[in-house]
């Protein structure tokens, strides 16, 4: 048989936001190329239902809720050593500017950015990461290119790639890796809830600035596997764009 070093043997990866969409994706696919995987999220009976889609044995569900500490902190002392995290978790609720507030504020950083920064300080202080690990982080392109109402969303995007920069500048020293993925419209649970509030015209019009169509959570997921792979030993700090061509003509 040919070695190739997209695989993910004797690896124990940790997904965030494992119980849907991308994250659940992420870990199925995963697991297809050989990982050991812990699934992190807040619904459990949707995790229960993600870890029975796993190829392999051995998988095992963490339930937290990054946004509380102690949550945080049992997960910390949970895991057991990881070579890789693929960070998921996140929420897309989009306010046009005059309608911010802190409650508005507060619920969208908690969730972006506050968790997965503070989740990765108490990894870090467990010192639950092997020397070589791959650290990944669900950005999107409204990190880089904004849209009308995406202050909140776009702007906790940009921090957690800063993050992740700041990361692999903390951590080479390990041969650990960081780094972000920034897909655009994605056929997931949120794309559903975007096409129940825009009209079939306006969804039809957007999906028509798509040269390669929108995106599936497989694709999203193929990206995750490549840098949590050997392939991708010489790659940290940098964001990957995934959007079927939607910034060419968008």
């Amino acid at each position: 048989m040919t070695e190739t070093p997209f695989h993910l043997h004797n690896k124990t990866i940790l997904v965030t936001g494992a119980s849907s969409g991308i994250g659940r994706q992420v870990a199925i696919s995963a697991s297809n190329m050989g990982a050991t995987l812990l699934l992190s999220g807040r619904n459990s009976a949707e995790l229960e239902k993600t870890i029975s889609l796993l190829s392999g044995a051995n998988h095992k569900i963490i339930s937290a809720d990054l946004l509380l500490q102690h949550e945080r902190e049992n997960l910390a002392n949970e895991i057991p050593m990881l070579d890789g995290i693929v960070h998921c978790a996140g929420t897309v609720k989009p306010f046009p500017i005059k309608f911010l507030d802190q409650k508005k504020l507060d619920e969208t950083l908690k969730i972006n950015y506050e968790a997965p920064v503070l989740m990765m300080a108490a990894i870090l202080k467990n010192k639950k990461l092997n020397k070589n690990a791959s650290l990944v982080f669900l950005s999107s392109i409204s990190g880089q290119h904004p849209h009308k109402g995406g202050t909140l969303y776009a702007g906790s995007k940009a921090a957690i790639e800063s993050f992740a920069k700041v990361l692999s500048l903390e951590l080479y020293p390990q041969g650990i890796r960081a780094n972000c993925i920034s897909p655009a419209m994605v056929k997931t649970p949120m794309f559903d809830q975007a096409a129940d509030e825009m009209s079939k015209e306006e969804m039809e019009k957007h999906i028509g600035k798509y040269p390669l169509g929108v995106g599936l959570p497989e694709d999203v997921a193929n990206a995750a596997i490549f840098l949590l792979s050997p392939a991708a030993r010489w790659i940290t700090g940098i964001n990957i764009t995934l959007d079927g061509g939607f910034l060419l003509i968008g």
